[in-house]
């Protein structure tokens, strides 16, 4: 009996439906069938490429590709897909290349023009994205993935809004589509409507139980609405499916540190040096210190890594170090390196890109709360461990010493590209109601002034405006030592307030940042703080009401 003949075209069909099915062994083996019996065979080393660019083996899809290239170098098809793989490559312009040569050839070709708006959105130009996706929209009104994909480009322009039209496209197009879904849930936390985006991530859920980027986004938005055991859970959820994602780490750990779980929170908090964008921890060629050692006789390096807040929170821990035995050394930015200098319990201070003192361990400051074991319970909260020197604040002193009545300090934002700046900063004209205050002057020591706020600066006469003049923290402490109360929000003001023991009101968003904890009027890192929370995301004004009610009822 003679053997069946082999039959390409039969095979490659074969190898195509098991492909689609996601059956990649079996249709890897038909692919290498075909090629064995015919090495040029444009359409197996096309699937083939494309089979091993799903399974990120990039190098090999890029071999095959060519390949099939060689065979019919004019098919936009692979022109295309050959795209995608450089791109995983790192080679955008090569893939951009790519892309115009395939729509050269073919100018209503959709995946290409697809691949190229997805390009253009990876490489930071949505507009031009959302150019390439109008192109396919004009061809193909619900093509579900351009108006999925338009509406991220959208979304990265800024306009939540019109990215959420382009979603509810999508899903009158394809119900219950999760890509859809979890896109529209970004678009919904963007514009500040949690509850929403929730519901959207557990439909996107809901079709696609192992989307990780679900869970995790989903967590975001239990984390916002300060449901953070629940975060904890849905994060748990992501890590099953993602074990080293760092990113979903880190956002455990601000949800366990928020809720006062901070053995957990500060061990999570340590992956935050795998975050992309974060950079390596410092080789300072000298070992790392993680508390395995006593301190005794030895110098240690604490470097700020952070922000400056974090750095005057977190520099307390030098005196505990200090206490120990330890003869602590540190690099802080240049803003603080006056102020820092006379933290009791250093023996020397430099500034990033100063020449370091000799050392012979170090430690990041932000790693001091996990090393040093630190509960809630046994947070190092002697106040105040900084103090204004005498030398600024006669400086200043005549600058306010006329002014009528109480004076209150006020900084009422931080850096307007800080990650949380639409939720922790306000305008002056939202403390409109505290400055209506009788018989107080306010002092403004806000460093950044936006446009708006300079114009309401112009028509409140009593608020003496100092932040222009503050060359750096030495000044802003001195400054805060001559008044008799700071209400700020959740900038490094906080801190060196806290950290100054100077009487405060710090004005908290719905979700707080971590170090504030939940429900209590009081830190523990700085416990003669007051704080006022809001009760609902974005009402600010009965924040600042009850702030200047009880600044009304209380002598200053």
């Amino acid at each position: 009996m003679k053997p069946t003949p082999f039959n390409l075209g039969q095979s490659i069909q074969q190898a195509l439906a098991l492909h689609q099915q996601g059956r990649l062994d079996e249709a890897e083996k038909l692919y290498a069938r075909v090629l064995k019996s015919q090495r040029d065979n444009f359409d197996a080393l096309h699937l083939l490429g494309m089979l091993n660019n799903q399974r990120a083996k990039t190098g090999e899809a890029y071999r095959l590709i060519n390949a099939a290239l060689k065979v019919q170098p004019r098919s936009p098809d692979a022109l295309s897909n050959l795209a995608l793989v450089l791109h995983a490559l790192k080679r955008s312009g090569e893939a951009l290349a790519a892309l115009d040569k395939a729509l050269a050839l073919a100018p209503g070709h959709l995946d290409a023009l697809n691949n190229r708006g997805n390009l253009l959105l990876d490489l930071g130009r949505p507009e031009d994205a959302a150019a390439a996706f109008d192109a396919v929209l004009a061809l193909a009104p619900r093509n579900v993935q351009a108006l999925i994909n338009r509406g991220n480009a959208r979304a990265a322009q800024g306009h939540a809004d019109r990215a959420m039209a382009d979603y509810d496209a999508a899903l009158a197009a394809a119900p219950g589509h999760p890509l859809a879904l979890y896109n529209r849930g970004n678009a919904l936390r963007a514009l500040g409507r949690e509850p929403e985006a929730l519901a959207a991530y557990d439909g996107a859920l809901k079709a696609a139980p192992d989307y990780a980027s679900a869970w995790t986004n989903r967590g975001m938005a239990l984390a916002a609405l300060n449901r953070h055991a629940d975060a904890v859970q849905s994060y748990g959820r992501a890590l099953a499916l993602q074990p080293d994602n760092a990113d979903v780490h880190f956002n455990a750990a601000l949800s366990l540190l928020t809720a006062g779980d901070y053995p957990r929170g500060f061990a999570e908090y340590e992956w935050r040096w795998k975050r992309a964008g974060m950079g390596a921890r410092k080789d300072l060629r000298k070992p790392l210190w993680q508390g395995e050692t006593p301190l005794a006789g030895r110098t240690i390096l604490l470097h700020a890594e952070q922000g400056l807040g974090d750095t005057l929170m977190f520099a307390r821990y030098a005196l505990v170090l200090a206490g120990g035995g330890a003869k602590v050394v540190m690099e802080v930015q240049p803003e603080l390196k006056s102020l820092l200098g006379g933290l009791e319990g250093v023996a020397a201070i430099v500034a990033h890109g100063e020449a370091l003192p000799p050392f012979d361990v170090h430690c990041p400051l932000t790693s001091l709360p996990f090393v040093c074991k630190t509960e809630l319970a046994s947070v190092p909260a002697e106040i105040p461990y900084l103090r204004a020197t005498d030398g600024r604040i006669a400086h200043w002193r005549p600058r306010l010493e006329g002014l009528r009545g109480p004076r209150i300090a006020l900084a009422w934002s931080g850096r307007a590209t800080h990650v949380n700046d639409r939720n922790r900063s306000l305008s002056l004209a939202q403390l409109a109601p505290l400055l209506s205050l009788d018989d107080v002057s306010f002092v403004s020591i806000q460093r950044e002034l936006r446009a708006a706020d300079a114009e309401t600066l112009a028509r409140h006469p009593r608020v003496v405006h100092l932040g222009g003049h503050l060359d750096d923290f030495t000044d802003t402490a001195a400054v805060l030592a001559l008044v008799d109360m700071v209400v700020c929000v959740d900038t490094s003001v906080a801190h060196l307030a806290g950290a100054l023991g100077r009487p405060a009101f710090v004005l908290l968003p719905f979700q707080p940042d971590w170090r504030w904890t939940l429900e209590r009027d009081a830190s523990p890192w700085y416990p003669a703080m007051r704080l006022f929370r809001q009760p609902a995301i974005g009402d600010w004004t009965s924040v600042v009401t009850r702030a200047r009610d009880e600044l009304a009822g209380i002598k200053i």
